[in-house]
């Protein structure tokens, strides 16, 4: 499964963005998808999660601001972030996570830049 992340661009602090990361097969075996981000000279780091099951895990630094949701009829995962601030910065990548095996697999898409001006 190849994952392609899309949807970012340069906001106003304060402003919205939706995110999106489409699958090329069936996300519905994948037990997690994530948003993880990564900053200039920072490592990347967990942003969102959402399980099979739909819960819902946010970083501290996003809650409330951000709501992530995936749609398996269309193989599709969506962030949408709210009241952006410049500290959300970087490039966004979506993770798709599966357990078959007694192994953890990891299925990584290419980022999409995200720019939050102040």
């Amino acid at each position: 499964v190849q994952l392609q992340a899309s949807g970012g661009g340069l906001v106003q602090a304060g402003g919205s963005l939706r995110l999106s990361c489409a699958a090329s097969g069936s996300i519905g075996s994948f037990n997690a998808m994530d948003w993880y981000r990564q900053a200039p000279g920072k490592q990347r780091e967990f942003v969102a999660e959402i399980t099979s099951g739909g819960s819902r895990n946010y970083a501290d630094s996003v809650k409330g601001r951000f709501t992530i949701s995936r749609d398996n009829a269309k193989n599709m995962m969506y962030l949408q972030m709210d009241s952006l601030r410049p500290e959300d910065r970087g490039v966004y990548y979506c993770n798709a996570r599966r357990y078959a095996a007694g192994l953890w697999h990891d299925y990584w898409g290419q980022g999409t830049q995200v720019t939050v001006s102040s």
